[in-house]
């Protein structure tokens, strides 16, 4: 076991302290500084170690290996030299500089991991928040990648289809970085044309086009988050100015000359196909390979069925809040129906679905009816699992009379009459159907209603 005497106990030597605190081939056999209250003293005394206000008393024990000198003095080097027993070794100057350094490294990173992993925790525990990671294996890879990247400073391109959640992600980088308590400032770059666009992301200085000084969303943003939403659609000049933000911080208001300085983290999104833009000179190259430095591709719903329910449970609990209406659950049957569906419009479609079905339930729970005809359509008959080839086939067979009264009930307006002579059938054995299948014929005449 190697016996060590530290002297100097200001930063430097706490976090020795701390370092050969676990060490089990290290005994502290003391540690000394001229001020009694110097942080690495306190330390020590909690620790049961000896103090000592004059290091002479510690170096020259018999028994010491190696005194580390963290206190800078040429002075106090050479007494240590002079007075230490001749088997001791001596670190000090700048052997005893690289070692404090390297314990602050070892210590940033330990901060950095303990920051990264309650991050992943809390993303994991999230049943609230808007980002949901689920149980597909690319959102968990996406939930650890996000975990690493939010607490740095890192430009970010985020990648997904149209629906697939990609602010949410934005925010949730946001909320986890060293920037929380800062602005985060959205925009959606294909909301305005070039010229507008210019004059709201860089500003205006008043001159003969501005009657005075306007500052950009980039300005407001300083010392915060931006998140540029479709950066894909902004036009090249757009995207060259957007380059020097990016390279140095410079910031050119149209109408001006001279470039203010701004500090802040970009985020950007896109759903188009960047490589494809830059091959066809629409996207800057070197823009490109800016922000492709960290990407995240967030993957369809339709590569993520397993979290279907899950998913389908929170917009429920949300529709619940918006439309001020108590439903409880969806029924296995329409999750199944959900499961087969491809989901173009991704989660922005499954939102928009589920609130539908809130408002025309009539009870507390969601069926199949509440779904929206193109969902049932498209997602097809349920497959065969299990039972016998009747069981299957009546199955099916109910399935598409469920669908088909359904359908001509839409069409009708809720008018039983009506859908019974467009079905071809009597008007009696179409309201058998229905009250078969538990069809709300009302519900429709209110959907005609809500139409107009």
């Amino acid at each position: 076991m190697t016996k060590v005497v530290i002297v100097g106990a200001g930063r430097g030597g706490r976090a020795l302290l701390e370092m050969f605190m676990g060490d089990h081939t290290v005994s502290i056999l003391g540690v000394a500084d001229i001020h009694p209250w110097a942080p690495g003293l306190e330390l020590a005394r909690r620790l049961n170690i000896p103090v000592s206000t004059d290091f002479r008393e510690l170096i020259t024990d018999p028994a010491v290996d190696l005194i580390i000198d963290v206190t800078g003095s040429a002075d106090v080097h050479r007494t240590i030299w002079r007075l230490k027993p001749p088997r001791a070794e001596v670190m000090g100057g700048l052997s005893a500089k690289f070692m404090w350094d390297l314990v602050e490294e070892r210590k940033r990173a330990e901060e950095m991991e303990d920051r990264y992993s309650l991050i992943r925790r809390e993303l994991q525990a999230q049943s609230e928040g808007e980002f949901i990671v689920g149980q597909n294996p690319k959102m968990r890879e996406i939930a650890d990648l996000l975990a690493r990247v939010a607490p740095t400073p890192a430009t970010v391109l985020i990648r997904g289809e149209v629906g697939t959640g990609k602010e949410l992600v934005a925010r949730a980088l946001h909320r986890y970085s060293h920037l929380r308590d800062k602005p985060l400032i959205t925009v959606n770059c294909t909301a305005l044309t070039p010229a507008l666009m210019d004059s709201e992301l860089f500003g205006v200085r008043r001159g003969p086009t501005a009657v005075a000084d306007k500052a950009g969303l980039f300005e407001k943003a300083d010392g915060g988050t931006i998140f540029l939403d479709e950066v894909g659609d902004l036009s090249l000049a757009i995207q060259g100015k957007l380059l020097g933000v990016l390279q140095g911080g410079d910031l050119t208001p149209m109408g001006d000359v001279i470039p203010r300085k701004v500090r802040l983290r970009l985020i950007a999104a896109s759903s188009r196909d960047l490589e494809a833009a830059v091959e066809k000179g629409e996207f800057r190259e070197d823009l490109f390979y800016r922000f492709n430095s960290f990407s995240i591709t967030l993957p369809p719903l339709r590569e993520r069925v397993e979290d279907i329910p899950v998913l389908a449970y929170h917009f429920l609990k949300r529709a619940e809040a918006r439309v001020n209406k108590k439903v409880d659950r969806l029924v296995p049957e329409a999750l199944d129906v959900l499961a087969r569906y491809p989901w173009p419009g991704n989660l922005r479609e499954l939102e928009n679905v589920i609130e539908r079905a809130v408002v025309l339930t009539s009870s507390r729970q969601i069926e199949p009816r509440h779904l929206a005809l193109h969902v049932q359509e498209e997602a097809g008959p349920p497959l065969l699992s299990g039972g016998s080839l009747l069981e299957a086939k009546t199955r099916v067979v109910a399935e598409f009379e469920r669908e088909a009264v359904v359908r001509f009930l839409r069409e009708a307006g809720g008018n039983v009459s009506l859908a019974a002579q467009r079905a071809r059938i009597t008007r009696r054995n179409f309201h058998r159907l229905i009250v078969k299948y538990s069809i709300n014929a009302g519900n429709y005449r209110k959907e005609k209603r809500a139409a107009h």
